[in-house]
């Protein structure tokens, strides 16, 4: 064979060589610009509103909760008495500054002097879940004002009024909680709180109560529907939505969040917080929940160190226990927290 020969065929692998590396560029680019595009969807909420199945997504959440008509009557029965209360109740608000900067809002509401003359010592930090925001958690707030409860309602970062830059799912979340606690205690040195989370905020109630930092004020959670952990979460709903395979995909969204975000999306772990807690926690959970499955709440319970005690409530979806059972939910978080605090 010629040198030519040689030659061209050495320039014809060459060619290959760098087109098959250059196909492998444009495949690794693609693959890491879909991997932030879907934390931004997930993580962002200023950003996931303007994508086209936001909406889709949501109406699909929204179609696997329970719409029984006993729902539908508790909630018709309570809206007009729900309606007046607010009309009627003071709100006042909070602002405190995150560890890394960020402005964040609460509103606090304080039993009202008629009904409870006396000074009461007892706090609700009422935390909402994800994509949510303070208003949604109104009426628990409520359910504890009538006991005689202070009650504050934070918006979690990034979310509502409070400045932010990703959803924390728990992690970041539980500094900023131990923040507003300190902000309870500055108002009230002899406060006793309790902690009552829903979905995202009962997560991340649970990963304050494994910080060795969390005020002894803290008496009680209460956690509703909380998850084991937000990496398994996440890869459950990246196969539901969008029909991806969690692996690599999530362990690829966890290298870019700690990169872009700062944090280790695997350390939103309440399964290892309640291993080291002592704080008594009451786990509720619905037991027709789509969205976190009631096996994590029953997970939950077992690995938790602390006093106990667990609450499934049939015919309930995610977060529906108290619109489900609004008699069985009162009573079943005040005879709870009565070993706990002084309930009036």
């Amino acid at each position: 064979m010629s040198e030519n020969s040689n030659s061209k065929i050495e320039n014809k692998k060459t060619k290959k060589r760098k087109t098959i590396i250059a196909v492998l560029l444009i495949l690794v680019v693609l693959y890491i610009a879909l991997v932030n595009f879907l934390v931004s969807a997930a993580l962002i909420p200023s950003f996931m509103r303007k994508l086209p199945f936001f909406e889709t997504i949501t109406e699909r959440s929204l179609g696997e909760q329970m719409h029984t008509s006993d729902i539908k009557a508790n909630l018709d029965n309570g809206r007009e008495s729900y309606q007046k209360w607010l009309e009627e109740t003071e709100f006042h608000e909070e602002i405190l500054e995150s560890s890394d900067g960020y402005r964040l809002v609460a509103s606090r509401l304080d039993p009202d002097p008629v009904t409870f003359p006396e000074d009461s010592h007892l706090w609700a930090l009422v935390l909402h879940g994800y994509t949510g925001w303070k208003e949604a958690m109104y009426p628990y707030a409520r359910m504890y004002y009538r006991k005689g409860f202070h009650a504050l309602v934070p918006d979690l970062r990034t979310q509502g009024e409070s400045e932010g830059d990703y959803i924390g799912m728990g992690w970041t979340d539980r500094l900023d909680c131990m923040q507003w606690v300190d902000r309870i205690l500055e108002i009230d040195p002899e406060a006793r709180i309790v902690i009552h989370g829903q979905s995202m905020g009962a997560s991340t109630a649970l990963l304050m109560t494994g910080e060795p930092e969390l005020s002894d004020r803290v008496v009680a959670v209460v956690s509703d529907a909380a998850y084991t952990d937000a990496y398994t979460m996440f890869g459950d709903k990246l196969n539901a939505w969008f029909h991806l395979p969690p692996f690599p995909i999530i362990d690829t969204a966890v290298f870019m969040l700690k990169v872009r975000g700062g944090y280790d999306l695997r350390k939103a772990s309440p399964i290892d917080a309640v291993k080291k807690s002592s704080t008594p926690t009451l786990f509720i959970h619905g037991d027709r929940d789509a969205m976190i499955p009631v096996e994590m709440s029953q997970e939950l319970y077992e690995a938790a160190a602390c006093p106990k005690e667990i609450l499934i409530v049939e015919g309930a979806g995610h977060a529906q226990c108290k619109d489900k059972e609004p008699a069985l939910f009162v009573n079943k978080v005040f005879l709870f927290l009565n070993d706990y605090v002084p309930l009036h």
